[in-house]
């Protein structure tokens, strides 16, 4: 009797699933034309590479859909005080900002120096004068109680004595909070930017409160690579996150350096993983695991992690997610993406399974003052934006915004570029007089 009941649940399942197929089929033959009203699941008839991808790699054909698209916006910090933007003083590389003892903390790279001679001109820079904006620096701290007006607390981790790691310039910080303890993590320069490109290795620094004071171990927590590989001169922008009861550090490096190339080198990023603060810190055997970016910005989203990948790179001004925190996918395509930005994660060291995702935070902009060409220095400012699960603001996810002439007659022709037509012109001209 089990047999023959066992006989007509098959036949019964093979005429169910062939009635679907047929009707799926019947379905797929139907289809002549997209629907005026986006589906909003992957339809089962064929679709084109464009099409499929929207729903594949983004979830859906429409970018305010998206939650991990955004328009970015841009406020003016009150509270710091750039000496006239002469380039005697910059600020620049803001951490991640995080919320304790009823206030946000920001920390930053923070110059006070004559105007830098440049990278080109290291040789130049003495003890006092610095070879490049983030040259001859410490690393400084700021508060605020709404995100917007800021007071500077002063210096956070000063550079230690010669020969510790950092004695020429701490940079480029970030903040990690882990077991009740504070720790800062950072470029630590012994050498000038410019001698060999911006060589330097990762430090680290650690604290009872956010206020300090921070005790600098002096040691390298992240040394450069081994010789001939990607990342054996530049291990930059330190960036901790906690997932799955470890610290996972994000940084970037820069190789393949090519003179006869604009930029000269290409810049991509990897990660290193320890169980304890201090290291030691291990390596993903797949790195780089981002192509492009030149500052690392990451922030835990659903069960993995997303990174806001601007300028350098076949994949730079998107968005990307990795479900396992290692293989990045583009998530969204966006504009005006904020330089080194620092955001405020509030979930960034809760070792979530549900990253909420971001707002707000603190950037940068680079070459301010009223002489560009000779005083490098930067700015700290404030960037808005949606990518998270509990805001819906739609005018944070507009993707038909036009930027005025202005905008667009600043990237202009350079003189050698007006030359160049003007002979091709010319060329033209002598052959249709000589025909």
């Amino acid at each position: 009797m089990k047999i023959k009941y066992l006989f007509l649940s098959v036949i019964a399942a093979v005429v169910f699933t062939a009635c679907n197929s047929t009707e799926s089929k019947s379905e797929e033959k139907e289809q002549k034309d997209f629907p005026f009203l986006i589906p909003s699941e992957k339809p089962s008839w064929p679709l084109s590479a464009a099409v499929a991808r929207g729903y594949d790699k983004y979830g859906t054909l429409r970018p305010e859909q998206n939650e991990l698209y955004t328009q970015f916006k841009y406020t003016k910090l009150k509270g710091f005080d750039y000496n006239g933007y002469n380039g005697t003083i910059s600020r620049r590389d803001p951490s991640k900002v995080i919320f304790e003892n009823g206030k946000y903390y920001v920390w930053y790279t923070h110059r006070k120096s004559p105007v830098p001679v440049g990278m080109s001109r290291a040789k130049e820079a003495t003890d006092v004068i610095p070879s490049a904006d983030w040259d001859l620096a410490d690393i400084y701290y700021a508060t605020s109680k709404d995100g917007f007006t800021w007071e500077e607390q002063g210096v956070a981790v000063a550079r230690p004595p010669k020969p510790q790691a950092g004695w020429r310039s701490v940079t480029t910080t970030d903040i990690l909070k882990w077991k009740g303890k504070y720790y800062l993590y950072f470029q630590a320069f012994m050498e000038a930017s410019g001698l060999r490109g911006d060589f330097c290795p990762v430090s680290v620094a650690y604290s009872d409160s956010p206020d300090g004071p921070w005790t600098h171990t002096g040691k390298i927590v992240i040394p450069n690579g081994s010789e001939g590989s990607w990342d054996q001169f530049q291990i930059h922008d330190p960036y901790p996150l906690v997932h799955d009861g470890k610290i996972y550090i994000y940084y970037k490096s820069g190789f393949d350096k090519k003179t006869e190339m604009l930029p000269t080198k290409v810049l991509m990023q990897g990660v290193a993983i320890a169980d304890n603060p201090l290291g030691p810190f291990k390596k993903h055997p797949l790195n780089p695991l981002i192509n492009s970016g030149h500052e690392t910005t990451l922030f835990p989203f659903r069960e993995g992690v997303a990174a806001i990948i601007q300028r350098d790179g076949q994949e730079h001004n998107t968005i990307q997610y990795a479900k396992d925190w290692v293989n990045f996918e583009v998530a969204s395509n966006v504009e005006l993406l904020p330089l080194a930005a620092g955001p405020y994660v509030a979930d960034a060291f809760t070792d979530t399974k549900d990253g909420r995702g971001i707002t707000w935070g603190i950037s940068h902009f680079i070459k301010e003052g009223s002489d560009k060409t000779k005083n490098n220095l930067s700015i700290l400012t404030r960037f808005d934006c949606d990518l998270s699960l509990d805001l819906h603001d739609p005018h944070m996810k507009q993707h038909y915004t036009l930027y005025g002439s202005e905008l667009h007659y600043k990237q202009g022709l350079s003189e050698a570029q007006k030359q160049r037509i003007k002979e091709e012109n010319n060329k033209l001209s002598r052959i249709v007089i000589n025909k």
